[in-house]
């Protein structure tokens, strides 16, 4: 069975956090780095407040520099119709409708309840689609909340069921706080799977306890076809306490060796990570990146400075 391919998130969940704003040239520069590199998705931006999460602020002015061709394969995360309204007014093609699967969650994150954000999501789906747009649903917490603990994976199961749901694309689940482990994850997926229909599931992981990548693949033996990562493992929820950086992009393609993976792209991305975390004053957690600047030259993915 092949690998789950990847989307990377960088220039949204991995920003969130970084104390330094990174100019839209760069952003944008980044994005052209990585689709041409062959990585089939990304996030590029956020709809949430600029005064609350300042690196997303230009996620609008990111999308009006792209193409069309380059905004098919990109992602904005949105939490409510008038989101969705904005993002696809400014020529945004596909929108993570996200809210949180526990209440206390989703109320630090977006300010209402799981039941109110489920409730607007048929608004937000039919906004997407007369745009001719894709919209995912995007579950947060999906594993355990910062302030609640553990999570009923029932309440997973009948949200992904709910038809309130339905005219959605993709399923993504979202181990927020990175506190899962991989039985857990593939067997969330599994039971998930059957709700699914013929929606994408995807997973969403964090690599806190260091379980990411395991995790990725993990979710991918329970039906996964698409996992995310993000630069350096750069990342994190302002809103979670407890969550550290994204799983690492570099960690994701070593293990899962996707066709246009090759040590000279590979070499590409490396940089591509170092760079962007050295103008962020950011360290790497990616272990593949370390791994493919160190002095073991006859491996052949090993980077030459």
């Amino acid at each position: 069975m092949s690998g789950p391919a990847l989307r990377d998130v960088t220039l949204r969940d991995g920003l969130q956090l970084t104390g330094k704003p990174l100019p839209t040239a760069t952003k944008v520069a980044l994005v052209r780095t990585l689709l041409a590199a062959g990585i089939p998705e990304l996030e590029i931006g956020s709809m949430a407040r600029g005064d609350l999460v300042p690196p997303m602020a230009d996620s609008l002015d990111v999308v009006a520099a792209l193409t069309p061709d380059e905004l098919d394969r990109c992602w904005i995360w949105v939490a409510t119709p008038r989101h969705v309204e904005k993002a696809v007014a400014a020529g945004a093609k596909n929108v993570q409708y996200c809210f949180s699967v526990s209440d206390a969650h989703n109320k630090a994150n977006i300010g209402r309840l799981t039941e109110d954000s489920l409730a607007a999501m048929p608004a937000a789906i039919e906004i997407a689609k007369a745009a001719g747009g894709r919209i995912q649903l995007t579950l947060a917490t999906a594993f355990t909340c910062p302030f609640d603990g553990p999570v009923d994976p029932d309440r997973v199961r009948a949200i992904v069921d709910d038809p309130r749901t339905e005219g959605s694309d993709d399923v993504v689940l979202a181990d927020t706080l990175g506190q899962a482990y991989p039985a857990e994850v593939e067997e969330l997926f599994a039971a998930v799977a059957p709700l699914a229909g013929d929606r994408r599931l995807i997973f969403h992981g964090h690599d806190t306890w260091g379980t990411g990548v395991a995790n990725s693949l993990a979710a991918h033996r329970g039906g996964a076809v698409m996992v995310d990562g993000a630069l350096g493992g750069l990342g994190g929820c302002p809103f979670a306490p407890g969550a550290s950086g994204n799983t690492a992009t570099e960690d994701l393609l070593f293990a899962t060796r996707p066709d246009y993976l090759t040590p000279a792209v590979f070499g590409t991305l490396v940089k591509a990570g170092e760079d962007l975390l050295a103008e962020l004053g950011e360290q790497s957690r990616s272990k593949a990146a370390q791994g493919a600047r160190s002095k073991a030259e006859a491996f052949g993915w090993v980077v030459a400075s």
